[in-house]
């Protein structure tokens, strides 16, 4: 699927000879349909049809950048709480490396209340009261594993297939698989809250080597929604456009000469930002929404929060955006200050995050879209079921990184409303029941977007390369 290649084969009289009665009855279908009946060809982000049918049609992805507490809101063990403070088993510790524990840590139990949620009675903590309300919409996967437990590594796993930068991230695959819904718009949109860029850096929402029309655009709450996209002072519409036309002439004959997929990325980007001047504004304006559902998410026009990017993130996907992945910073709680503390921090924490999501869930529901659209909710690994070791002494209790097991959860898309799958020890420490490798995951939700994700391939440096490297086993239970 490399177009680079594909365009080499087509200037071939060989490949000329062997098309030319099907480029022929092309050219007849396209002149009895009409000019738009067939989609341009060079264009990079035109729709396409996945492998198979598929239930997702778009994705919105909330990470949470330093990977919360599972233990202390979805995975809620007794047998934990009863031996808070004792000595963690050495069965458990032996061979085992931490982030910044050594020796013999102490167990930590939760502090908080766990109850029985929705129809299926799921357990959750009473730091996401609203997310409660949702939950017979959550698909719950307790048994997530990972390679890495340092946080940039880990993230970029889970975006990219593999914990090094330069290799194309999920919605780069995406959005090169089936290209976009709305010629006005950027396909693959970030959304960054709290003030601080992803652990990954640009990687985690970068093309890789996939060309770079693919890449994540990122988009802001306050002021130009996306830099550099305005009129220079003194450039009027009409001379932007004229000097758009001239790039685009000049790049052409490039095209036209080299063939390269960089020159057409460059030509859609060029045309796609001119488009952006008028569309992105109007999309990003959530003050055209009612009260009731500012409300609803706790989203402020002209803020900048996670709350107003759920909203954003709705609006997006309603407008055809077909993947948008939010970031929010604060979600490392070792301990080393109040507002990571698991107990007040936590819940503080949580009340920026809990109403929004599960207003969102609710929203798309309301709106007929929750079915098509894939919510994914996570970090990038755990925490571990014991104090951190620079802050075991303090008043502050905190966990440290922890990538055995942990906790993700899906809602819509095609997955099971109601449903926790796969499960951990009695302390924690290791998954008893039904483990999901990241590689799994991915592959799970490439399925649900109508790919065999070992099919979604480009080729680069004499190798095809896939989100799941050379792993992955869809994860046919999460299925609804």
């Amino acid at each position: 699927m490399n177009p680079y290649q594909n365009l080499l084969a087509q200037q071939t009289r060989r490949y000329f000879l062997g098309s030319m009665s099907g480029g022929l009855g092309a050219i007849a279908l396209q002149n009895l349909s009409g000019p738009t009946a067939m989609a341009d060809i060079s264009n990079p982000l035109r729709p396409r049809l996945p492998h198979f049918a598929a239930k997702a049609k778009r994705v919105i992805y909330l990470h949470m950048t330093g990977s919360p507490p599972n233990l202390d809101l979805f995975d809620y063990k007794p047998k934990l709480v009863e031996m808070d403070g004792q000595d963690a088993p050495a069965s458990v510790l032996a061979g085992k490396e931490f982030a910044f524990t050594t020796g013999v840590p102490k167990l930590l139990g939760t502090r908080h209340e766990f109850v029985k949620c929705g129809q299926s009675g799921m357990m959750l903590s009473d730091c996401i009261p609203h997310l409660q309300t949702v939950a017979d919409e959550l698909c719950m996967v307790h048994s997530m594993h990972t390679d890495q437990f340092n946080h940039a590594p880990a993230e970029l796993m889970i975006y990219t297939g593999s914990p090094r930068g330069g290799r194309p991230s999920f919605g780069s695959w995406l959005t090169y698989g089936i290209g976009s819904e709305n010629e006005n718009l950027p396909a693959f949109v970030v959304l960054i809250s709290s003030g601080v860029q992803p652990n990954g850096g640009k990687s985690s929402f970068g093309s890789g080597f996939l060309p770079s029309v693919y890449q994540g655009v990122q988009c802001r709450s306050q002021g130009d929604p996306v830099l550099y996209a305005s009129d220079p002072s003194g450039m009027s519409r009409d001379l932007r456009r004229r000097t758009l036309d001239t790039l685009q002439d000049l790049n052409s004959y490039q095209v036209d000469e080299l063939g390269h997929p960089e020159t057409q990325t460059r030509i859609a980007q060029y045309e796609l930002a001119f488009r952006m001047q008028t569309s992105v504004p109007e999309v990003m304006d959530i003050s055209k929404e009612s009260q009731e559902t500012l409300d609803a998410y706790g989203a402020k026009a002209g803020a900048a929060s996670l709350a107003n990017n759920c909203l954003l993130a709705r609006r997006l996907v309603e407008s055809g955006v077909r993947y948008v992945q939010l970031f929010d910073w604060g979600w490392d709680f070792h301990g080393t200050g109040p507002a990571e503390d698991i107990r007040d921090g936590l819940t503080k924490k949580c009340e920026t995050m809990d109403r929004p999501v599960a207003a969102l869930i609710k929203d798309l529901k309301q709106r007929g879209l929750l079915d098509e659209t894939l919510i994914i909710w996570g970090g990038e690994f755990g925490r571990t079921p014991f104090r951190e070791g620079r802050t075991a002494r303090g008043s502050v209790l905190g966990r440290d990184h922890y990538p055995d097991c942990f906790t993700m959860f899906m809602a819509g898309g095609g997955t099971k409303g109601g449903f926790n799958y796969g499960s951990t020890d009695e302390l924690g420490f290791s998954i008893a029941e039904n483990p999901v490798h990241i590689h799994d995951l991915q592959a799970t939700w490439m399925h649900l977007l109508g790919f065999d994700h070992t099919k979604l391939t480009y080729r680069f440096q004499g190798r095809d390369y896939r989100l799941t490297d050379v792993h992955g086993n869809v994860v046919k239970p999460l299925l609804a």
